[in-house]
């Protein structure tokens, strides 16, 4: 109780700077606007909707995570309704693509007051937390309330394990709470038993981001676009790339035009408020440069192609011929993306050396000789000069990471086997 009120004490010292890098406005970032009342529990009531699923995910990558998710429960379990709730403004954008399926509302900030009035509003039935986005007093008043909680997806760094150990006496309380913790992998679970999780309420069901479904449309939209960019060139996606890896890629694509003259660079920024930086940076470097939002038509002469749409990085993907996953050249600050949406399009992958958020993914691949850790710019040129030659070569390893994905599916039922939907 004593660990709960100074943890809320620096929360309501912090929460300024919080709140102020919410509503920071930035250009290519969607606003929050007039619904910043939700982050603190004043949240619209939603009509004829009985004890709704309450599922949190805190911004993009959470939200597409459990996409599969929702759409299965939901074809399971028609009648059921959902709430999605998104920390920040672009999860909650990425939200609102998934229709009728879900109501979106903005999670409150982790004040008890706000919570509190965030569940007399929406009255969940329970609430569904996607991989570890723990805050301690969110869980104590869900608790309290008799709402069920469960982890969904859940994982455990090593670094995530070694920073919950510092702040024990915060945890403990926690781990009573969760009724259920789903997790990905069996060295998550033992991470989160270290920690005081009950051995009966941990559950290794698989990630359930190995259950990707590529639709046709995915698949045509992405054929078609290939056809756009040139049907016989050689095409490199850099995806989800931060601040500090674009510099990088930008001077590797300026080498391997050297020996492949005809290659063109598909670059794909994480953050939408960065794609007029990045395209205006292409440009400096000299290059050709055409952003995807521009709908010009494609002539030969473009050198780089910047991805500065929401929703398409399949459709980039499966235009492209091999994947470099950005995250993984920035030191330790982010820990890599994921590699099983282009694994899952059979694409030959490439990475970085820093991937410990998806270290058992990215072993798995890097095993079946799908995906190369590459450590500086000298490996990544030479493997997108192997690949981008040798057609034969780029298939085999493309169809090893297909096959990875293939092995690992089924993570979704055996979640759903786990939630009680009554």
């Amino acid at each position: 109780m004593l660990t709960r009120f100074f943890y809320s004490l620096i929360l309501t010292l912090f929460s300024p700077f919080l709140l102020y890098s919410l509503y920071k406005k930035k250009r290519g970032k969607p606003s929050v606007g007039k619904r910043w009342k939700e982050h603190f529990g004043f949240t619209p009531y939603i009509p004829s909707c009985h004890k709704p699923i309450w599922i949190h995910a805190a911004s993009v990558g959470e939200t597409l995570a459990v996409t599969p998710f929702i759409k299965q429960l939901k074809s399971h379990h028609p009648e059921i309704k959902i709430v999605l709730t998104t920390t920040t403004s672009t999860g909650a954008e990425q939200a609102e693509r998934l229709g009728d399926l879900v109501t979106h509302r903005y999670t409150p900030v982790d004040f008890s007051f706000a919570i509190k009035k965030f569940i007399q509003i929406i009255k969940p039935s329970q609430l569904i937390i996607v991989e570890t986005e723990l805050w301690p007093n969110t869980l104590n008043v869900v608790s309290k309330a008799n709402i069920p909680i469960t982890l969904l997806n859940a994982r455990l760094s090593e670094k995530s394990y070694r920073g919950y150990k510092k702040v024990l006496p915060l945890f403990i309380p926690m781990a009573k709470q969760l009724s259920k913790v789903l997790c990905q992998y069996e060295d998550d679970a033992e991470r989160f038993a270290k920690l005081g999780v009950a051995q009966a309420k941990l559950v290794v069901t698989g990630s359930i981001k190995f259950d990707i479904s590529i639709t046709d449309t995915v698949l045509t939209q992405g054929n078609q676009l290939r056809e756009l960019l040139g049907k016989d060139r050689p095409i490199w996606i850099a995806a989800s790339t931060h601040d500090g890896e674009d510099q990088q890629l930008l001077s590797v694509h300026r080498q391997l035009l050297s020996t492949i003259p005809e290659a063109l660079l598909v670059l794909v920024p994480r953050h939408p408020e960065r794609f007029i930086n990045v395209t205006k940076l292409s440009k400096e470097f000299g290059f050709q440069t055409l952003t995807r939002s521009s709908g010009s038509a494609i002539s030969h002469d473009v050198q780089v192609y910047v991805g500065d749409t929401m929703g398409e990085m399949l459709t980039l993907m499966q235009a492209s011929d091999v994947c470099f996953m950005g995250g993984s050249l920035v030191g330790k600050k982010v820990g890599g993306h994921n590699l099983l949406e282009p694994a899952a399009l059979g694409m030959p992958l490439l990475i970085g050396p820093s991937y410990y958020n998806f270290t058992d993914i990215t072993h798995a691949l890097v095993a079946a000789n799908a995906c190369k850790i590459v450590h500086d710019h000298v490996n990544i040129l030479t493997q997108l000069n192997i690949w981008l030659t040798d057609k034969q070569q780029r298939e085999i390893s493309g169809q090893q990471a297909l096959c990875v994905v293939n092995k690992n599916t089924g993570a979704i039922e055996r979640s759903l086997d786990q939630i009680a939907l009554v």
